[in-house]
């Protein structure tokens, strides 16, 4: 006797009967919709890990450069130094991003070019100081107009406005050396620039591009300018530039010669450069007389800056830019900017720090006229060391 003959329609009992059987079969067909979709998760997991497991079957490719493009299906590639092929390029590689010297993947088998491998570079030039786009600007520059106008005349308009120099008919200068002083505002006023053109800042040391062995050198300054046109608009600007731009001398040392030689490849690069792309050069030393003459010739600093010590006027910009934020109390800038002479703006943005410290010290919220004075006499000590700055800087300079 089945279930119906004992509980009639319309009784308790069947009707509970019937909501369960509805409830359990809706879970039931949740539950086969939940394993149908691990299911196909499941299934392109494994297709994934068989993708993956039949690539790292294949056989390693080679390294090589593309030397010359025959037409859109076959170039010549050289793997390593070893002999040159003519080779088929693989139908999925985009052909307006091959070009000779590009670092290509090779088939093992048929040494066809099967990818497009990124460009090499030495660690070094990866560690140099590349920022996207500084957050310096002008308003943070004290003083030196006429060198901040010479500058952007320089640099910047070209950037923003290479129509003008097309009517007018000349090229934009390439180079611009900097020179002066430590502490003046050199590098302060590139990363202004840069982040007034909206480029990329590579700052490099003179010094980090000297090697220890032959060629080292030569193929970082290669490969530096190689970055800079990666990233452009760029401003390369190499600081202390006399570390590796000194005068070459008839009689050298192994060490000096290979200095020479990144020199060498330092002015290749210079002249190899489009004076209206948009790499523009920028470098900065405290010794230009010992520079060499092929560095400071027409094509490739085209224009030399003086950046001297701030004059009264400067001084008194520069004390005001670095205390806009402090909450000052009974100062007296002009005061202040008279007694510095013979300070430079790193020694002025010192004097403002220390004497934020002194009233710090004092448990205090605010800046007095005092802790300048003590400010001063503990950056710049005596009467007689502003007086040997000065007389040093007369002889540097005239």
């Amino acid at each position: 006797m089945s279930f119906e003959d004992d509980v009639k329609v319309g009784d308790t009992n069947y009707d509970d009967y019937v909501i369960f059987l509805k409830r359990r079969i809706r879970q039931l067909e949740l539950q086969v919709r939940t394993l149908e979709a691990d299911k196909e998760r499941l299934e392109r997991e494994l297709s994934r890990l068989r993708m993956e497991m039949s690539r790292m079957k294949q056989p390693p490719a080679f390294a090589g450069t593309l030397l010359e493009l025959l037409d859109d299906e076959r170039a010549i590639v050289q793997n390593f130094n070893g002999p040159r092929f003519v080779v088929r390029i693989a139908p999925w590689i985009e052909r307006d991003k091959l070009k000779p010297g590009s670092r290509v993947a090779l088939d093992q088998r048929t040494m066809a070019v099967i990818e497009l491998l990124p460009s090499q570079k030495d660690p070094s030039v990866l560690g140099f100081e590349v920022i996207e786009r500084p957050k310096v600007t002008y308003r943070d520059i004290g003083g030196l107009r006429h060198q901040l106008k010479e500058l952007r005349e320089a640099v910047e308009l070209p950037l923003k406005h290479p129509e003008l120099f097309e009517r007018v008919g000349i090229d934009p200068p390439k180079g611009v050396l900097l020179y002066g002083p430590p502490g003046c505002g050199k590098t302060l006023m590139a990363k202004a620039l840069a982040n007034e053109v909206n480029a990329t800042f590579i700052r490099v040391v003179g010094s980090e591009l000297v090697r220890k062995y032959i060629g080292e050198g030569a193929r970082l300054v290669g490969e530096l300018f190689e970055l800079a046109k990666e990233k452009a608009p760029t401003i390369v600007f190499i600081d202390e530039i006399d570390a590796v731009g000194a005068k070459r001398m008839d009689e050298t040392t192994g060490g000096e010669r290979e200095v020479n030689r990144t020199l060498m490849q330092l002015l290749a690069e210079m002249d190899g450069f489009d004076p209206r792309g948009n790499v523009k050069i920028i470098a900065a030393t405290n010794r230009p007389d010992i520079l060499d003459p092929a560095l400071l010739r027409p094509g490739r600093f085209d224009r030399l800056i003086e950046v001297p010590l701030p004059d009264f006027e400067g001084r008194l910009e520069i004390l005001k830019v670095h205390t806009r934020k402090m909450n000052l109390r009974d100062v007296d800038l002009r005061a202040l900017a008279g007694m510095t002479e013979g300070a430079s703006g790193a020694d002025l943005k010192a004097i403002v720090t220390e004497a934020g410290m002194f009233a710090i010290r004092a448990r205090r919220e605010y800046v007095t006229h005092e802790d300048f004075l003590k400010a001063i006499d503990k950056v710049l000590g005596s009467e007689q060391k502003l007086a040997q700055q000065i007389a040093i800087h007369e002889v540097m300079y005239g």
